[in-house]
Protein backbone atom coordinates (compact mmCIF):
# COMPACT_ATOMS: atom_id res chain seq x y z
CA UNK A 1 0.00 0.00 0.00
CA UNK A 2 1.03 3.62 -0.29
CA UNK A 3 3.50 4.77 2.32
CA UNK A 4 1.75 6.56 5.14
CA UNK A 5 -1.72 5.17 4.34
CA UNK A 6 -3.47 3.71 7.37
CA UNK A 7 -5.94 1.11 6.11
CA UNK A 8 -7.19 0.52 9.66
CA UNK A 9 -8.23 4.14 10.29
CA UNK A 10 -12.04 4.20 10.70
CA UNK A 11 -12.31 7.86 9.66
CA UNK A 12 -10.36 7.23 6.46
CA UNK A 13 -12.53 4.23 5.65
CA UNK A 14 -15.67 6.30 6.20
CA UNK A 15 -14.46 9.01 3.82
CA UNK A 16 -13.39 6.46 1.20
CA UNK A 17 -16.80 4.82 1.45
CA UNK A 18 -18.40 8.17 0.66
CA UNK A 19 -16.18 9.35 -2.17
CA UNK A 20 -15.76 5.86 -3.61
CA UNK A 21 -19.47 5.19 -3.83
CA UNK A 22 -20.61 4.91 -7.46
CA UNK A 23 -23.33 7.52 -7.05
CA UNK A 24 -20.99 9.98 -5.34
CA UNK A 25 -18.45 9.62 -8.14
CA UNK A 26 -21.12 10.35 -10.75
CA UNK A 27 -22.49 13.35 -8.83
CA UNK A 28 -19.01 14.82 -8.42
CA UNK A 29 -18.19 14.37 -12.10
CA UNK A 30 -21.50 15.93 -13.20
CA UNK A 31 -21.11 18.88 -10.82
CA UNK A 32 -17.68 19.61 -12.32
CA UNK A 33 -19.42 21.80 -14.91
CA UNK A 34 -21.11 23.93 -12.26
CA UNK A 35 -24.24 24.08 -10.14
CA UNK A 36 -27.16 21.83 -11.03
CA UNK A 37 -30.69 21.46 -9.82
CA UNK A 38 -31.88 18.17 -8.32
CA UNK A 39 -33.90 17.09 -11.37
CA UNK A 40 -31.03 17.95 -13.72
CA UNK A 41 -28.77 15.69 -11.66
CA UNK A 42 -31.38 12.93 -11.62
CA UNK A 43 -31.77 13.09 -15.42
CA UNK A 44 -28.00 13.02 -15.87
CA UNK A 45 -27.57 9.93 -13.71
CA UNK A 46 -29.47 7.08 -15.26
CA UNK A 47 -30.81 4.51 -12.84
CA UNK A 48 -30.56 6.50 -9.62
CA UNK A 49 -33.71 6.74 -7.55
CA UNK A 50 -34.88 10.02 -6.05
CA UNK A 51 -34.22 8.63 -2.57
CA UNK A 52 -30.67 7.50 -3.42
CA UNK A 53 -29.83 10.83 -5.02
CA UNK A 54 -31.17 12.64 -1.95
CA UNK A 55 -29.08 10.45 0.37
CA UNK A 56 -25.98 10.86 -1.79
CA UNK A 57 -26.31 14.64 -1.95
CA UNK A 58 -26.98 14.84 1.78
CA UNK A 59 -23.88 12.76 2.55
CA UNK A 60 -21.70 14.83 0.22
CA UNK A 61 -23.06 18.01 1.80
CA UNK A 62 -22.46 16.63 5.30
CA UNK A 63 -18.83 15.92 4.38
CA UNK A 64 -18.34 19.43 3.02
CA UNK A 65 -17.99 18.34 -0.60
CA UNK A 66 -21.25 19.74 -1.98
CA UNK A 67 -23.01 23.01 -1.17
CA UNK A 68 -26.81 23.18 -1.25
CA UNK A 69 -28.28 26.61 -1.96
CA UNK A 70 -32.00 27.27 -1.52
CA UNK A 71 -33.41 30.31 -3.33
CA UNK A 72 -36.55 31.94 -1.86
CA UNK A 73 -38.74 31.55 -4.91
CA UNK A 74 -42.11 29.89 -5.40
CA UNK A 75 -41.59 27.01 -5.74
CA UNK A 76 -38.22 27.09 -3.96
CA UNK A 77 -35.23 26.60 -6.23
CA UNK A 78 -32.40 24.42 -4.90
CA UNK A 79 -28.98 24.21 -6.53
CA UNK A 80 -26.12 21.86 -5.74
CA UNK A 81 -22.50 22.65 -6.46
CA UNK A 82 -19.07 21.44 -5.46
CA UNK A 83 -17.38 23.25 -2.61
CA UNK A 84 -13.67 24.13 -2.86
CA UNK A 85 -12.98 20.89 -0.95
CA UNK A 86 -15.21 18.96 -3.35
CA UNK A 87 -13.32 20.46 -6.31
CA UNK A 88 -10.11 18.89 -4.98
CA UNK A 89 -11.72 15.51 -5.76
CA UNK A 90 -12.32 16.33 -9.41
CA UNK A 91 -8.96 15.20 -10.72
CA UNK A 92 -8.80 11.79 -9.01
CA UNK A 93 -12.53 11.04 -9.41
CA UNK A 94 -12.57 12.11 -13.07
CA UNK A 95 -9.49 9.97 -13.72
CA UNK A 96 -11.21 7.01 -12.06
CA UNK A 97 -14.35 7.56 -14.17
CA UNK A 98 -12.28 7.87 -17.35
CA UNK A 99 -10.33 4.72 -16.44
CA UNK A 100 -13.63 2.85 -16.07
CA UNK A 101 -14.81 4.09 -19.44
CA UNK A 102 -11.51 3.25 -21.20
CA UNK A 103 -11.22 -0.21 -19.69
CA UNK A 104 -14.89 -1.21 -19.81
CA UNK A 105 -14.35 -3.68 -22.69
CA UNK A 106 -11.40 -5.29 -20.89
CA UNK A 107 -13.42 -5.70 -17.70
CA UNK A 108 -16.41 -7.08 -19.59
CA UNK A 109 -14.16 -9.60 -21.39
CA UNK A 110 -12.56 -10.64 -18.10
CA UNK A 111 -16.00 -11.13 -16.53
CA UNK A 112 -17.17 -13.25 -19.46
CA UNK A 113 -14.01 -15.38 -19.29
CA UNK A 114 -14.44 -15.81 -15.55
CA UNK A 115 -18.05 -16.93 -16.00
CA UNK A 116 -17.07 -19.41 -18.74
CA UNK A 117 -14.31 -20.86 -16.54
CA UNK A 118 -16.64 -21.11 -13.54
CA UNK A 119 -19.24 -23.20 -15.38
CA UNK A 120 -18.78 -26.94 -14.95
CA UNK A 121 -18.10 -28.79 -18.20
CA UNK A 122 -21.14 -30.41 -19.79
CA UNK A 123 -20.64 -34.19 -19.90
CA UNK A 124 -20.79 -35.66 -23.37
CA UNK A 125 -23.04 -38.62 -24.01
CA UNK A 126 -21.81 -41.70 -25.70
CA UNK A 127 -18.11 -41.32 -24.93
Amino acid sequence: MTKGFDADCPATREILNRVGDKWSVLVIVILADGAKRFNDLKRSIGGISQRMLTLTLRGLEQDGLVKRTVYPTVPPRVDYELTPLGRTLLEPVTELAMWAQRHRPNVQNARAAFERAAKPPVPRRGT
